[in-house]
């Protein structure tokens, strides 16, 4: 097996990446608080959304919240499973090279 093999593809982007981090360590995060953490536009944000959920990696969840529409992301297990099977190549990666 190569030293690159289970570095995900998909986590390549830095958006992607962060959206991640932030929903392995938390229950659920709405549109508005993962646009402020990563600093993104809503174009960028919604990008990115769109293939993580097509991978099955995160779950969108959309309702509203009196009149106003209110949009959640969770990540699944199969998404949870992908993230940490990236994270542990890396760091194989970065023992690896010392």
């Amino acid at each position: 097996m190569g030293l690159i093999d289970n570095i995900n593809k998909l986590f390549d982007h830095r958006i992607r990446l962060g959206m991640m981090s932030i929903l392995v360590v938390n229950d659920d995060v709405d549109f508005t608080r993962l646009k402020e953490l990563l600093d993104v536009t809503d174009g960028n944000l919604a990008s990115h959304t769109k293939t993580l959920e097509k991978a099955n990696y995160i779950r969108i969840e959309k309702s509203f919240i009196g009149k106003k529409p209110n949009t959640k992301y969770s990540i699944t297990k199969e998404g949870k499973l992908a993230f940490q099977k990236h994270i542990e190549a890396l760091e194989n990666l970065i023992r690896k090279q010392t």
